[in-house]
């Protein structure tokens, strides 16, 4: 069975978790972000020990133990009846991550829409890393070469998720405006889309 899918799409500080977490309290919404699963590892568990390693440098895990805490993560929240296939869209943030990965889950995941959150401001993006590094202790947002690292990385290897599933799936949205304003925009494609 293919998941109902929606993602969220942009670089490190877009917005993408914080409209995530509004959107799974929606009715029949699932928001799943890969960085959390990730992030509530213990590092006495290899598969955190690897995040932690790639992390601290701005760098993405490998596409295997990523693809594969992923389901292990989606498999368990249907078991337990937090996510229930049947009735509720997956609304991913930070998976795939590149075009492998994007293959990998090619037979897992039936992509209605791409939300890409955009912000042509790079400032403004490292600014709301470090306020998030600070709000959230999130050492992966903490160092300024570090979050220079994890930008380029997205255009180098993330980016290109949006050729893979095509421009007709890809919603714009302007993630430089409130918040408020950006869940606005989303609702609006959302409501065609249903």
């Amino acid at each position: 069975m293919k998941y109902r899918t929606i993602l969220l799409f942009g670089a490190p500080g877009a917005g993408k978790g914080t409209q995530g977490r509004i959107l799974g309290m929606v009715p029949n919404l699932y928001h799943c972000a890969c960085g959390d699963v990730f992030r509530n590892l213990s590092v006495d568990n290899e598969l955190g020990r690897v995040f932690l390693e790639y992390s601290s440098r701005g760098e993405l895990v490998p596409d295997e133990p990523t693809v594969q805490l992923w389901r292990e993560n989606i498999e368990a929240h249907t078991r337990t009846g937090r996510f229930n296939p049947e009735r509720d869209t997956l609304v991913l943030d930070g998976i795939p991550r590149n075009a492998h990965q994007a293959e990998m889950l090619r037979d897992t995941l039936d992509v209605l829409a791409i939300f890409y959150f955009t912000c042509p401001d790079i400032n403004k993006l490292v600014a709301r890393l470090q306020r998030r590094a600070l709000h959230d202790n999130r050492l992966d947002d903490a160092n300024l070469e570090v979050i220079r690292n994890r930008l380029e990385t997205y255009e180098r290897e993330t980016k290109p998720v949006l050729e893979f599933y095509g421009s007709s799936l890809v919603k714009t949205i302007d993630a430089t405006q409130t918040p408020v304003n950006v869940l606005r925009d989303i609702l609006r494609v959302l409501a065609n889309l249903t």
